[in-house]
């Protein structure tokens, strides 16, 4: 099951059909968390619901971090997760808006040396959800790891601007290779961040990778990163499920659930699991305009299943003198033993929701 996202034009509310992919283009680190809890059944929506608001998922959310309660019974821990619990409930309003992610260029994880440890990072703590990023500085490339040091991303520009100012010419040097470093590096990806996240992530993981103040659910399969596809264009599109991350630039593939390679829509070769209605119709007019050319009149109302049995019938009865009728057949199209615009029609899974 995963959610998908469709705006409703209402900023902070939603209605979903129960993977979630977000209704604007912002960030939602709610749905990055609440695909993973699906993906690993810690939460379970009935598949007959169509329909599921963010304050629902919110709830469901919520219900997974008290279910963390540690087992000991010691005062001290208790009282540790008691304070947790609280701090988190006072974040949980932004997830569906954005968290305050403060990255490191050290290291690709979550930890006090890969990100400046925030408040809001106690939801992924206590939902034991790695936190993943590939903005990592180039060991091979000295000027920069003395330029960037350990710092994180906003005390970075700090220096930056601190050492534009400076009357030393070496802190100037420093801050403007500090300043092309982030120039450079404005995908916030690097070659070296990918190979070390891919090194670091745990085969079969499930966690939450950011980039760009985006938040998306990723995977490790058979040592290849793929991230969960939540765009709202991919919303009829069954056989678009991951897509992986292997590169810097943004040229990736797309996979079904089983990671088989499958297209993106409007690609050549596009998945078989949706026909493109568009071609259906100019086979159908095709059709049509033959049997005028015949000096017959085309049935108003024929579906394709029926055009195609009389066209191939004619075809038929030109190579065949005697008066024997043709089987029918079915064009490949219609294979199902269904019209083509049945199954157009045909209803979703009950494994899919939308939330606006």
């Amino acid at each position: 099951m995963r959610i998908f996202t469709v705006s409703n034009g209402s900023p902070g509310k939603g209605s979903a059909r129960p993977w979630s992919p977000r209704a604007r283009d912002g960030p939602c680190p709610l749905l990055a968390i609440i695909n993973i809890l699906l993906l690993q059944w810690k939460v379970k929506l009935p598949p007959q619901k169509e329909v599921i608001t963010a304050e629902e998922l919110m709830a469901h959310l919520g219900n997974c971090i008290l279910a963390t309660q540690p087992r000991d019974t010691s005062e001290g821990l208790q009282l540790n997760f008691q304070q947790n619990v609280s701090d988190t409930m006072t974040v949980l309003p932004k997830l569906s808006t954005g968290l305050d992610v403060n990255v490191r260029f050290t290291g690709v994880q979550i930890s006090s040396s890969d990100f400046e440890y925030t408040p809001e990072c106690i939801v992924f703590d206590l939902l034991n959800i790695p936190l993943y990023h590939g903005w990592l500085v180039d060991p091979q490339i000295p000027e920069q790891v003395q330029a960037v040091g350990k710092l994180s991303y906003n005390q970075l520009v700090e220096k930056i601007i601190t050492c534009k100012q400076a009357s030393d010419s070496s802190l100037v040097s420093e801050g403007l290779v500090a300043e092309q470093f982030l120039e450079a590096t404005a995908s916030q990806l690097t070659f070296h961040g990918l190979c070390e996240l891919t090194a670091r992530a745990r085969e079969g993981e499930l966690g939450v990778f950011f980039r760009n103040n985006h938040f998306s659910t990723m995977i490790k399969h058979k040592g290849h990163l793929y991230l969960l596809v939540t765009d709202q264009g991919f919303l009829h599109e069954e056989g678009v499920v991951w897509e992986s991350l292997h590169s810097v630039d943004g040229d990736s593939c797309f996979c079904d659930t089983e990671f088989h390679l499958s297209h993106a829509p409007g690609k050549d070769g596009a998945t078989a699991a949706t026909p493109d209605p568009r071609l259906q119709q100019v086979d159908q007019d095709y059709m049509v305009a033959l049997s005028l050319q015949q000096g017959q009149d085309p049935p108003s109302v024929l579906s394709d299943l029926e055009l195609a049995r009389q066209l191939q019938q004619e075809e038929y009865q030109q190579h065949h003198p005697h008066p024997h009728p043709a089987p029918p057949q079915l064009l490949p199209a219609q294979a199902g033993g269904r019209p083509a615009g049945e199954r157009r029609q045909r209803q979703r899974p009950d494994l899919d929701c939308t939330l606006l």
